[in-house]
């Protein structure tokens, strides 16, 4: 990274953890190095193909969209000072490997009360509700997910057999108001990520039939 002091300030991408209720902010998660890349699938929420004509133009809801990246990770610059790193010196990438982690699995403080529920004789216990992820991808996508897959790729060690160079994919599947109630976190910030878009679209150029060539619809 240059540190030329006329160089922009970089936007990084990454997660938010906030509580589902109030919205409070619980934890930031940021990508050391944003991805050259990141792929976006969406599939249409139509009526099927055995719906009747009249409602081949209809939609039944948002389109669901997936979302997949490879973010890497590399402790060479802290260890290059280790007094000012010494958590990195003595673990290496664990703690940046193990927050990412920690999006797939509850809490074991959630694991053991449910047992102790259970031991007690509760016959139905509900699984405590997790954080609610947003994929923070610039000011324009900012966008509810939820973690479908996670890979990570340990490339090299440190002595103690501390990764210091990884590589993390992660599959994310974008929550809509289909999956949680319109009345969620969630489904707010969802929402406000489609009208975002909308805003955007308006603002794409058009043109005239003439620059497709035609002159008029048949």
């Amino acid at each position: 990274m240059t540190t030329f002091p006329g160089s922009p300030k970089l936007t990084r991408g990454g997660i938010v953890l906030i509580d589902p209720s109030s919205g409070t902010v619980r934890r930031v998660i940021t990508l050391q190095y944003n991805p050259d890349s990141m792929s976006r699938t969406l599939q249409v929420q139509g009526v099927g193909d055995n719906g009747a004509r009249s409602e081949a133009l209809r939609l039944k809801g948002p389109a669901v969209e997936t979302i997949k990246l490879e973010a890497e990770l590399d402790a060479a610059d802290q260890l290059e000072y280790p007094k000012q790193n010494p958590d990195t010196v003595q673990f290496g990438l664990h703690p940046q490997i193990a927050a990412l982690e920690s999006l797939l699995n509850p809490s074991v403080a959630d694991l053991v009360a449910q047992n102790s529920l259970a031991q007690g004789g509760t016959l139905e216990i509900a699984a405590s509700e997790a954080p609610l992820a947003l994929l923070v991808w610039s000011a324009q996508r900012v966008v509810p997910v939820r973690v479908t897959e996670f890979s990570v790729t340990e490339e090299a060690f440190d002595p103690m057999l501390n990764p210091i160079r990884a590589k993390v994919s992660l599959g994310l599947r974008v929550l809509s108001v289909e999956d949680l109630p319109f009345s969620h976190k969630g489904s707010t910030v969802f929402l406000g990520y489609l009208q975002q878009k909308e805003l955007l679209s308006a603002k794409a150029p058009t043109a005239g039939l003439a620059a497709l060539g035609i002159g008029g619809i048949p």
